[in-house]
């Protein structure tokens, strides 16, 4: 186990001493300063992965030249970008990025660099935005973890067929039971234009449409699966719907650099609206909470490791990364056999109808 010493390396905002022009160029487009790295990112994604995607699709392009960008083109989307474009997406999801005089390049994001990275244009926002925050994990959430027994391979198999599968129509429903018509049509609109070009440019080049928009499809599905078990894999049966109780926060590590502090799930299901870079301080100042609703923290590893750790049934690391936030627990032990308990599956009958109740 590690404990809390309020020493934490993540990100938070300095403001730069000196600025280019093409600096204050940008800020003059975007609504907060701090989302300036946004915008170089952008600029970098478009200016790779768009002309190594134009390219394998010229006709008769030579084989190892065609083979050279697919390469290049997975290397940059999927080891490269593909995180910190994922967060920035979030970022921008919660909090719009450019401001009102520009709000037109607010588009740009979902519907010409997310296609790329498999991301159906406004579906991300439809679900997340519009059902997994207001729903906070619970039973109308439809990438709800709680049924799920969350140690099992063979449960997030079924959690992930199910999302893949019905995902879509779920969350179509969802919408339509909750009257947001608006959020249903950007969903459907999304998915089925994205399944629309894919289809069309299969019969112009099906090998570089692959590449280029299939294979990340079926990557960025998995992935966002992958973050969402480990983020709400440790439930307190007791108190379900508790953020603290329900999400996970993960501080110190390489991760939150990258992804703009994505391991702070528990303070950004408390204030979704929250800047990235105001998290670790707001960490600091409200651990007591943390303490008080016995919140689960760890050190050093994020997401990922936590996902793999839970499939291997490795709670020997997840406790060794596990933060003894006020002294709770003496042993490994302790921490393992309390883990365990919040990985439970849980069942569904309870929850549905104290929902029919209300």
């Amino acid at each position: 186990m590690k404990y809390f010493s309020d020493n934490l390396t993540d990100p938070v905002y300095i403001k730069p001493e000196k600025e280019t022009a093409l600096d204050r160029l940008f800020k003059s487009w975007i609504k907060d300063e701090r989302d300036l790295p946004f915008v170089y990112l952008t600029v970098k994604i478009t200016f790779t992965l768009w002309p190594l995607a134009i390219l394998m699709y010229i006709p008769g392009m030579n084989n190892w030249v065609w083979w050279a960008a697919a390469i290049l083109y997975q290397f940059f989307n999927n080891v490269t970008f593909k995180g910190p474009f994922g967060l920035m997406l979030h970022c921008t999801s919660h909090r719009a990025f450019f401001n009102k005089k520009y709000q037109f390049w607010n588009n740009y994001l979902p519907w010409v660099i997310g296609p790329l990275f498999g991301q159906t244009p406004e579906s991300y926002y439809s679900h997340h935005i519009g059902m997994h925050h207001p729903e906070n994990n619970m039973p109308d959430d439809d990438s709800c973890t709680m049924f799920y027994q969350r140690d099992s391979f063979r449960g997030f198999l079924l959690y992930l067929w199910n999302f893949v599968t019905f995902g879509a129509y779920d969350t179509a429903r969802y919408h339509i039971r909750k009257k947001r018509n608006k959020l249903m049509i950007k969903l459907i609109r999304g998915e089925v234009l994205f399944a629309a070009v894919c289809v069309g440019l299969s019969f112009v080049n099906f090998p570089a449409t692959f590449v280029v928009f299939i294979l990340p499809f079926i990557i960025s599905r998995i992935i966002m699966m992958v973050g969402n078990w480990a983020q709400h894999a440790f439930i307190c049966p007791a108190d379900p719907d508790n953020a603290y109780k329900n999400s996970i926060t993960c501080i110190n590590t390489k991760y939150n650099h990258k992804c703009w502090n994505d391991g702070y799930h528990i303070s950004h299901h408390l204030k979704p609206s929250m800047h990235w870079t105001e998290h670790p301080v707001y960490f600091r100042k409200t651990i007591k909470e943390y303490i008080d609703n016995d919140a689960i923290v760890f050190d050093g590893i994020h997401f990922l490791h936590v996902w793999a750790y839970l499939m291997l049934k490795r709670y020997d690391l997840l406790a060794k990364n596990f933060v003894n936030i006020g002294d709770r627990f003496q042993t490994d032990a302790e921490i393992i056999s309390f883990l365990k308990q919040r990985t439970r599956k849980m069942a569904v009958q309870p929850y549905v109808a104290a929902a029919a109740a209300a």
